[in-house]
């Protein structure tokens, strides 16, 4: 009980700050919130109006606890751009960045997991040295210059892939609605050619993150596994004559399991608060294509409450990776 208060109270400290922050920032950007949403061209008695309607009249500490109250209450504003609440334009672009930041992460766990394993186990041999290239180009490279390089070769060359969008311009709107996230929407609906185009759409970008999460997993893993294939118990294991598959997966692995739990967490928030280039590069409409153009338009009001988001869902994800540590190893439960 005692923890959990502890807990609770570290995440309303921690999601506080995080609000102070945003609010700061929409404070000392070089707009004017007023002329934001009334143009230049409005007179002084209509500037006044919305300067008192906005509270702006009033002391910084009110203004910040009449912004928290409003987001506890899911209202972030009104978008001067698409002049929807901001709450409802983030519903209907996050899941397009969810789906894209999931598939990503399943993809760099799929093939950086077992990768980052046998960099381990073959240690300084061409295996480890192929991966250790791959997570310095992963490193090294400008997710926009292998998004722009992805796009000329796979669909300006090949044409192995869709182009940039979610959908195609012929597939709009054949599929309801329902959870947001299209490849899913399409199962439900039974409609395998809306999946298939968004599939083909999707999977570029995907793999561009999916590498780059690829990258960050396969040497953790690396590390990892290293640190337990030199511990005694493993030699011990060899000793008695079990077979190396066993050794590596049944007790190194499982030994590493827990922190791997923190690891793609991390990756899988870094991608969802990451993914800004990637979304512009392939015109994907998620919240970080949502926020650039709302910056570009002085549209605070949206800037900030997509900041929000995103922000509470790194804490979310560090919280639920620290829960699943302290479920999957007793050691951290004292």
């Amino acid at each position: 009980m005692k923890k959990t208060v502890s807990l609770a109270f570290t995440v309303a400290i921690t999601l506080l700050g995080l609000l102070f922050v945003t609010f700061m920032i929409g404070r000392v950007m070089p707009i004017d919130p007023v002329l934001a949403v009334i143009g230049e061209r409005a007179t002084q008695a209509q500037y006044d109006q919305v300067f008192l309607e906005l509270g702006l009249d009033k002391p910084l500490i009110v203004q910040f606890g009449i912004y928290v109250g409003d987001v506890l209450q899911g209202d972030f504003g009104t978008s001067i751009r698409t002049g929807k609440p901001v709450a409802e334009d983030i519903a209907r672009v996050f899941p397009a960045t969810l789906e894209l930041a999931t598939l990503g992460t399943l993809l760099g766990v799929v093939l950086g997991v077992p990768l980052g394993v046998l960099a381990a186990v073959y240690r300084g041999s061409w295996i480890d040295q192929i991966s250790r290239l791959i997570g310095l180009v992963g490193y090294s490279m400008p997710i926009f210059w292998l998004g722009m390089m992805g796009l000329l070769i796979f669909y300006g060359i090949l044409g192995w892939v869709a182009g940039p969008g979610r959908l195609g311009v012929f597939y709009e709107g054949l599929v309801p609605t329902r959870t947001g996230l299209l490849l899913l929407d399409a199962i439900i609906a039974g409609d395998w050619d809306v999946f298939k185009d968004a599939l083909s759409h999707i999977i570029l970008p995907a793999c561009l993150l999916g590498y780059f999460s690829l990258a960050y997993i396969s040497r953790m893993t690396r590390s990892f596994m290293l640190e337990q294939l030199n511990s005694e118990y493993v030699i011990t294991a060899r000793v008695k004559g079990l077979s190396e598959w066993n050794v590596v997966w049944r007790h190194a692995f499982r030994n590493i399991a827990i922190q791997l739990i923190t690891v793609i967490a991390l990756a899988y928030a870094n991608l969802l608060e990451g993914s800004v280039l990637t979304e512009i590069i392939f015109a994907w409409p998620g919240i970080g294509s949502y926020i650039t153009t709302s910056l570009l338009s002085n549209d605070m009001a949206s800037v900030l409450g997509g900041t929000v988001v995103i922000g509470t869902i790194f804490v979310c994800l560090n919280i639920l990776s620290d829960l699943l540590y302290r479920f999957f190893d007793p050691r951290a439960k004292s």
